[in-house]
């Protein structure tokens, strides 16, 4: 089995975990149409976000210039990363010329796909993530499972059993109001503490050099009004053109990706206060690679919502722990073969290719296509694995002749007419663990029909 289906193969081993996920993430996803159905121009307003996109990639070099132009007329410094190595550098460095050894750190993905928690641990600096979903997961040293909702694999008693042990609640404690709580408390202490504060960028608006943080718990906003110097990191692509555009994503991303409205906290950026220090970190990690794949390039507009994932049947049976990398389910299927097509090779094939993910992107991205064409890609790279080349090339030369494929196709009806059950599901034959063939017929249609027809003339 590949990486994926062996994760995806222990997560579903736990039927009541698996169950609870997908009817959890189904149950976002019931939120999101009914939030998306009270507005009239829904569809006018995912037409207007893509194109928008589109428009900043094919001038992405000339808006990037333009904000930075404008941010360090604001008073803040900007930097430029090439890849998560000096991502990790630029904010290392800035922390230790303020000697800053307690950070407290906003959810983004961004930093998780660099890997800065490890790095800064490494050195000695000490990072919290101030999320509640986020601390969660950092207390129990595990990866984010969803971009939005890192914390969706776990039950309410897994957690107050974690916060019992790492927190000191009361033993058995499950009131979620409680465990927040304590959660609350335990964050104040380290706000009060820290020496500088991480977000990441929701959007960054080229026109004003100001960016834009969406939460629902005020975290970033906690973070970087205590901290005396507040370091923001993005991605390359996160730039929308004018402030007059935000309303179009800030309309699209709450509602794509909890059925809310809005954001509770939708926080502007735009200048360091007096006496402190702001920094912006823009990175590329491979997105330019990425815009220079035609096919692929339209992967670059995602706003991280996270409504692929909600609605993608895999991902719900799945778990987002099987996918292995930062950004998981269908999106994540279309970014990380880009990065390392070598070890993501079965990501693209962990998809029905329903469609449902591109019919709930808020930017229209067209994520089944897009992970149809890295299946061609793959198969081009010779990055497929040796059992489905040599069965694919087996399939070929039968279904390539008229003759063979009657050949074989009545000598598969015979066969599971005839074979004994065991012979048929065994435990080399994965995909009959939980599948059933239909009953073969007798005939082959084409049988029947000449038959009816030799039959009526």
């Amino acid at each position: 089995m590949s990486q994926h289906a062996t994760k995806a193969h222990a997560f579903l081993a736990n039927e009541e975990r698996a169950n609870w996920h997908d009817q959890s993430l189904w149950m976002v996803r019931e939120k999101r149409d009914r939030a998306s159905g009270q507005i009239p121009d829904w569809e006018q307003l995912r037409d207007c976000a893509s194109g928008i996109k589109d428009h900043v990639l094919a001038n992405l070099d000339d808006y990037l210039e333009a904000f930075e132009a404008n941010a360090v007329a604001n008073g803040v410094q900007v930097h430029w990363a090439r890849n998560a190595a000096e991502h990790n550098t630029i904010v290392e460095d800035i922390l230790r010329k303020h000697n800053a050894r307690r950070v407290v750190k906003s959810k983004s993905m961004l930093t998780e796909e660099c890997q800065l928690n490890e790095h800064l641990l490494e050195q000695g600096i000490e990072v919290i993530d101030t999320d509640l979903g986020e601390r969660i997961i950092q207390l129990l040293e595990e990866p984010p499972s969803h971009i939005v909702m890192p914390a969706i694999h776990l039950k309410k008693e897994e957690i107050g059993e974690l916060f019992h042990q790492k927190l000191g609640t009361k033993a058995g404690a499950t009131d979620p109001k409680y465990l927040t709580e304590a959660a609350r408390h335990h964050l104040r202490a380290r706000f009060m503490e820290s020496d500088a504060a991480i977000t990441g960028v929701n959007f960054a608006i080229a026109e004003t050099g100001g960016i834009v943080v969406c939460t629902n718990e005020g975290n970033a906003d906690m973070g970087v009004h205590l901290a005396p110097v507040q370091i923001h990191c993005m991605g390359i692509e996160k730039i929308i053109p004018k402030a007059e555009h935000l309303g179009v994503f800030t309309r699209l991303l709450g509602r794509s990706a909890t059925g809310q409205p809005i954001t509770v906290f939708t926080s502007h950026f735009h200048q360091p206060q007096p006496g402190r220090e702001m920094h912006i970190v823009l990175v590329d990690n491979g997105r330019t690679e990425q815009l220079g794949r035609e096919k692929f390039r339209n992967s670059l507009k995602c706003i991280r919502c996270g409504a692929c994932m909600n609605t993608c049947p895999i991902y719900r049976r799945s778990g987002g722990h099987s996918y292995g990398a930062t950004v998981p389910g269908p999106i994540g299927s279309i970014l990380t073969p880009g990065q390392d097509l070598k070890r993501y090779s079965d990501l693209p094939f962990a998809s029905t290719l329903c469609g449902s993910c591109s019919d709930v992107c808020p930017v229209k991205i067209n994520i089944h296509e897009q992970l149809y064409e890295w299946r061609q890609e793959i198969a081009k790279q010779h990055e497929l694995p040796a059992s489905k080349r040599w069965s694919m090339r087996m399939a070929g030369w039968v279904l390539a002749s008229p003759t063979r494929y009657r050949f074989f196709g009545k000598w598969a009806r015979r066969a599971l007419q005839w074979l004994p059950r065991w012979m048929v599901y065994h435990r080399l034959n994965v995909w009959g663990k939980g599948r059933e063939l239909p009953e073969a017929p007798q005939q082959s249609f084409k049988e029947w029909y000449q038959k009816e027809k030799s039959r009526q003339s």
